[in-house]
């Protein structure tokens, strides 16, 4: 039962901190109101147009690609390091290709569900698209 009173303390104390830290910040801290503060701020230049403006989701696609296989090569590193001196000491060969071969046909076979469902081609713009439909024709 000790195990989950520190857990809790912990737990109690992780929220303090930072409840604690924004009370004070805001008791502390100068109260000036004006308009300069409530407006937008782009980069020292006046903001024009809407705020809704529609992205395309691909490239939150291919960012969580990236990110995917980013992470595989962090995880295939440390498998390539202590691979030669695990077969040096005598590890067969099975027990140490068999499961980085595994983690990597998982990401290959999702690779491949990404692309055959389109998650990785781009949207081709109109324009782009009848000029190429133009230049097939010719």
């Amino acid at each position: 039962m000790s195990d989950w009173i520190a857990i809790g303390a912990l737990a109690v104390v992780g929220l303090l901190i930072p409840v604690a830290m924004m009370s004070v910040s805001a008791l502390l801290r100068p109260s000036v109101p004006e308009t300069g503060k409530s407006t937008t701020y782009e980069s020292g230049e006046t903001p024009t147009g809407g705020t809704r403006i529609r992205f395309n989701i691909q490239y939150y696609m291919v960012a969580l690609l990236f990110v995917v296989f980013d992470i595989e090569t962090v995880l295939l590193f440390p498998w390539a390091v202590i691979y030669r001196p695990a077969v040096q000491a005598g590890v067969p060969m099975a027990d140490l290709l068999w499961p980085m071969l595994a983690f990597v046909g998982i990401l290959a076979v999702g690779l491949v569900w990404a692309w055959r469902s389109g998650a990785i081609s781009w949207a081709r713009s109109p324009r782009a698209t009848s000029r190429k439909t133009t230049e097939d024709l010719n």
